[in-house]
């Protein structure tokens, strides 16, 4: 199926690894300009040598802390144009309410919840002049369940849905579509992590941490491509009526009867 991406160029936060790196490599499958943006320049230079392997591409790379005002200015400065934006940088620690202290809050706020606001209110104005663009967020299902054991990212991904539906219900108007994406959990190395760490303590063994995937819809994690193909359909212009919405790819567990 052709998207008709050719051409497009995308910006892609957080895009050196895991779903930002599989999304920015669908994209350029597609014929777009990937622009992938990083704290990390090591990174960010295998993220490029894996795109242009896969898909014959020349991604465009930043280092930026999206999580200052700083690290923004220099991304918009580096960019360029922009005709799709993917907000997708941002990891929330977990932990229940007495386990994340302020510094810990407010340092993945910024990032996460602070960097998607802060980034679309550069990139937005320009798209509404020009009468064109997509923005997509990634956020994240505990948004739309909340979970006490992951309270401080459960609250960013709610604000994130509210943030997101409420601009993409009026950006419309000026040509721009704003929508976003809530992953369950996805197959990536920080995930193994966690995994891991869940498996020491619930069955004694890290190396047993598969185990804990078992009641998963379909026994497994997401795999990053599936949001990377939702993403791009949905930014692409076989999607144009969509915006405003949230969608949650969790194989069915949040309306699925407790076993």
């Amino acid at each position: 199926m052709d998207l008709k991406l050719q051409g497009q160029r995308v910006l892609v936060t957080g895009g050196s690894k895991g779903i930002g790196l599989a999304i920015a490599t669908t994209f350029a499958r597609e014929g777009a300009v990937p622009i992938i943006v990083s704290r990390s320049g090591e990174a960010l230079a295998k993220a490029v040598a894996s795109i242009q392997q896969v898909t014959g591409v020349t991604a465009q790379s930043v280092a930026a802390d999206l999580g200052t005002q700083a690290g923004i200015d220099t991304l918009m400065t580096s960019a360029g144009a922009i005709d799709i934006l993917v907000n997708n940088a941002g990891a929330i620690p977990g932990g229940a309410l007495a386990a994340v202290d302020d510094a810990k809050w407010r340092a993945a706020w910024e990032l996460k919840l602070f960097g998607y606001i802060n980034l679309i209110r550069a990139v937005l104005p320009h798209m509404e002049q020009r009468g064109s663009g997509v923005i997509a967020n990634i956020i994240g299902m505990a948004g739309a369940v909340p979970r006490a054991e992951y309270i401080c990212g459960s609250t960013a991904n709610a604000a994130l849905m509210a943030f997101t539906q409420a601009v993409g219900a009026t950006s419309p108007r000026a040509g721009v579509r704003v929508f976003g994406i809530n992953p369950s959990p996805t197959r990536s190395d920080r995930m193994e992590g966690m995994l891991r760490a869940q498996a020491t303590q619930k069955l004694g063994d890290e190396n047993r941490w598969m185990e804990l995937t078992a009641k998963m819809p379909f026994g497994r994690l997401t795999e990053p491509q599936e949001i990377a193909d939702l993403t791009a359909f949905s930014c692409s212009p076989l999607s144009t009526y969509l915006s405003g919405t949230v969608i949650n790819v969790d194989g069915g567990q949040m309306y699925a009867t407790p076993q």
